[in-house]
């Protein structure tokens, strides 16, 4: 048996053993409907937002430790974090294995929460980091609100220094223009189950989306992390565009992040 698959099956079985605890019971029907699992959907964005998720979620002792390494940078809401969290921890080990891939890093706390959570679960998969990690490229003013430059107080040695000292040999530092280091990230990685696209502006959604989109796994994750804040309507421009209308796909969730699923055989399309 491949150790993927022995490594896949234990945390399979660990995770469906808390999930009854962990994640909340919702009363609609389980299975995809229109390319999304709506009853997972239910369970991570009802639980955070009026459910029992949020405690549950800061008492773990995972979370805990993941925050310990990485909370004084990262600026990501914490609702933000606990989805991701939630992902990594249950629902990543029911798909294929693919790594995890974020486009837009700033000073890299939410890549290196990402990556310890995984490292610490064995899901023997990698996290990418994307980001010039020198601030924003050019923007589109019609649309974006943010302007070259932003989010540019980066020390990159430093930080690659710290992910080293802290040991995470699983995450992995791109830096760069997207467009520059997405195909040698391609080339490592192979496939991807998770895509947190994170970096604000029409553009940089766009490209990102396009590009990881048909590397995702089956049943993969692609989550936007700014196209519901108030702020980036660039990024919701382009989830309109380019995922709903252009490709007709349909969002398991819409709080505390859009996200969908990539699957291969189109149900994204019922």
């Amino acid at each position: 048996m491949h150790a993927w698959i022995r490594v896949r099956e234990s945390v399979v079985g660990q995770a469906g053993a808390e999930m009854e605890d962990y994640l909340p019971e919702m009363r609609v029907a389980k299975g995809v409907r229109k390319g999304r699992n709506v009853y997972e959907g239910y369970q991570r964005g009802w639980g955070i937002e009026f459910g029992p998720l949020r405690e549950k979620v800061r008492n773990d002792p995972l979370y805990a430790a993941a925050m310990a390494v990485s909370q004084a940078r990262t600026i990501l809401m914490e609702d933000h974090r606990m989805n991701l969290f939630l992902l990594i921890r249950f629902f990543l080990p029911n798909i294929e294995r693919g790594d995890i891939i974020e486009f837009g890093a700033y000073r890299g706390g939410n890549a290196i929460f990402m990556a310890h959570v995984a490292k610490a679960l064995d899901l023997g998969i990698a996290v990418h980091a994307l980001d010039t990690f020198e601030g924003m490229p050019e923007t589109d003013k019609a649309v974006d609100a943010h302007s070259k430059g932003d989010f540019s107080k980066v020390d990159f040695d430093e930080l690659a220094g710290y992910v080293k000292s802290i040991g995470l040999d699983n995450l992995r530092l791109h830096r760069g223009l997207f467009a520059d280091t997405f195909e040698g990230v391609r080339r490592e990685a192979g496939t991807f189950s998770l895509a947190h696209i994170d970096c604000d502006t029409y553009p940089s959604v766009k490209f990102s989306y396009d590009t990881v989109k048909p590397h995702m796994v089956d049943g993969g994750y692609i989550v936007f992390d700014d196209a519901t804040v108030s702020s980036c309507i660039g990024a919701t421009e382009a989830v309109e565009e380019e995922v709903i209308r252009r490709d007709g796909l349909h969002s398991e969730q819409i709080f505390p992040q859009w996200v969908f699923r990539s699957f291969r055989d189109g149900r994204g399309r019922e």
